[in-house]
């Protein structure tokens, strides 16, 4: 049977191959791939580069400033889109790849979908060794590209145009499935790239990505139900995976209707609204009085959706009570064991909706309920006295206040490193999930302005706030220049201490000398 084939060059066939991929967004189907951020250079200009010129109609084409700034946007893009959509970035062979390390680092931390598309060597090493090219004194087939596998979810390097017929389909099921989403690399070898092949018409074929949502376990769920009937301190803590599996309202219902109070990470922060009844706010080394306190005396923690690092955890000296059960709720059984928990392994929204039938009226005792209630309202005071206006040289807590009273919750708030993501951590009042956007997982130095970026691409219509400290500005500021040549607005706020002021308290908290961070 004779197979109808596209003759294409491997560049050509990878840009049309994602234009035809599609997701679903509040019930429309829409590209999955937002576009694609491009520094072009040697290893990409002259045939990936021309290939995405002949669709850039359909699969639009961001220039930028930075190799690791386009990236972080690409990232801040698929984490405003919840992950479902996601963005592409090309770079050159050499340093515009190695530049794109960092982000890929941070998109693997923090479970986010990113395709990373450097430039490499030519796969048939005529002109071996070409700009730019690392080489091995040891191994003839390491390129400086190498560099990405233990960062990335998905490494592969493609040497001939057929290759990447196998490459994309594993490419696209890392980037959608939301147990092992992650950045993907592919290296493009750059002779290939216009390395013309037949390739199969059904590679073209428009396919939708929907999201996959697997149940959990009967057994897990009943253990779960019964802990939670017997619990007499229950809480949860509510980490990006809220978010990312669409639970915020179901959390929402789920913390009302059986009176458990919930504490949000720095990724889970906005998965309840600012106002909502149980919402004790922050958790951990930049948690409220109302979340650690009630943390302390827990004797049942419900994780969902979060991968329980330190900060959240205090190093795990939040947890006082000997008789503390953990419960780790997450699509992914590697997070959910973290810490000896037991896990359900599941989607959060439906394991959510699953859990709350199955509670059948429960609700957690009323003295428990009372003692939270009454935690929160004295955290909240004590925060409204921090944010009030002064008429003196403002601490980090006055500027978070004037800004939440000139522009409201209804914004999306971006920050990353430094002193700040713990400020607004406790005091920032969120508002819609997704309004607070904070990239503390791998805690990125020059994340602010490029996420930005992202975000405002994602949410034109969203009112986007960056707020970043002096340090964090000056490591990188570039993509304010790409802001304006794309017409993105964005307002930043720039926070002067006059250096890492962050780090030099952790220094001189320690014992260290003030030394070499102002």
């Amino acid at each position: 049977m004779t197979t109808n084939t596209i003759r294409l060059t491997m560049a050509q066939a990878l840009a049309k191959f994602l234009t035809r991929q599609m997701t679903v967004v509040d019930d429309k189907t829409v590209p999955i791939f937002g576009g694609v951020f491009a520094i072009f250079g040697h290893g990409n200009v002259a045939g990936f580069g021309e290939a995405l010129y002949q669709v850039q109609s359909e699969l639009p084409t961001y220039r930028a400033h930075n190799e690791q700034g386009m990236a972080h946007a690409a990232i801040a893009y698929a984490k405003a889109n919840f992950r479902r959509r996601m963005m592409a970035v090309t770079s050159s062979i050499g340093p515009g790849a190695t530049n794109m390390v960092t982000a890929c680092a941070l998109a693997h931390v923090n479970r986010l979908p990113l395709l990373l598309l450097p430039g490499d060597v030519f796969a048939n090493r005529a002109p071996d060794p070409v700009l730019q090219q690392v080489e091995s004194f040891a191994d003839g087939t390491v390129s400086a590209n190498d560099v990405f596998r233990p960062v990335s979810r998905y490494f592969d390097r493609i040497a001939r145009p057929e290759q990447l017929i196998s490459a994309l389909e594993r490419t696209m099921e890392v980037l959608t499935d939301p147990a092992d989403c992650g950045p993907v690399t592919l290296a493009l070898c750059q002779d290939v790239q216009a390395e013309a092949f037949d390739y199969p018409a059904t590679m073209f074929e428009e396919r939708v990505w929907v999201q996959r949502r697997p149940r959990a376990d009967i057994d897990e769920l009943g253990a779960l139900t019964r802990a939670l009937k017997a619990a007499k301190k229950p809480m949860i803590i509510a980490g990006g995976g809220v978010l990312y599996s669409g639970a915020a309202d179901v959390l929402k219902d789920f913390a009302a209707r059986h009176r458990i109070p919930v504490a949000e990470t720095q990724a889970g922060k906005s998965s309840l609204p600012h106002e909502h009844e149980w919402n004790l706010g922050s958790i951990g080394v930049t948690g409220s009085s109302a979340a650690n306190l009630c943390a302390e005396e827990a004797d049942l923690v419900l994780a969902v959706g979060t991968r329980l690092q330190d900060f959240t955890t205090g190093s795990w000296a939040l947890f006082r009570n000997p008789d503390m059960q953990l419960f780790g709720l997450n699509v992914r059984a590697f997070d959910a064991t973290k810490h000896r928990a037991t896990p359900v392994v599941a989607d959060a929204r439906e394991a959510l909706r699953e859990l709350s039938y199955d509670l059948s009226g429960w609700q957690a005792p009323s003295g428990w309920a009372t003692m939270v209630k009454g935690r929160i309202g004295d955290w909240k005071r004590a925060a409204a006295a921090v944010l009030a206006p002064t008429n003196a040289l403002p601490s980090d807590a006055q500027v978070i206040g004037a800004v939440h009273r000139a522009r409201g919750s209804d914004v999306t708030l971006v920050c990353a490193a430094g002193g700040l993501p713990g400020e607004l951590h406790k005091l920032w009042p969120a508002g819609a999930p997704g309004s607070y956007h904070l990239e503390y997982g791998y805690s990125t130095m020059g994340y602010e302005i490029a996420g930005g970026l992202g975000v405002k691409i994602a949410k034109p219509e969203s009112d986007v706030i960056v707020m970043v400290g002096d340090g964090s500005y000056m490591m990188m500021n570039s993509e304010l220049a790409t802001s304006v040549m794309l017409g993105k607005k964005l307002t930043v706020v720039l926070l002067d201490n006059r250096g890492y002021g962050c780090i030099n308290r952790l220094q001189m908290a320690t014992g260290g000398a003030n030394f070499n961070n102002l």
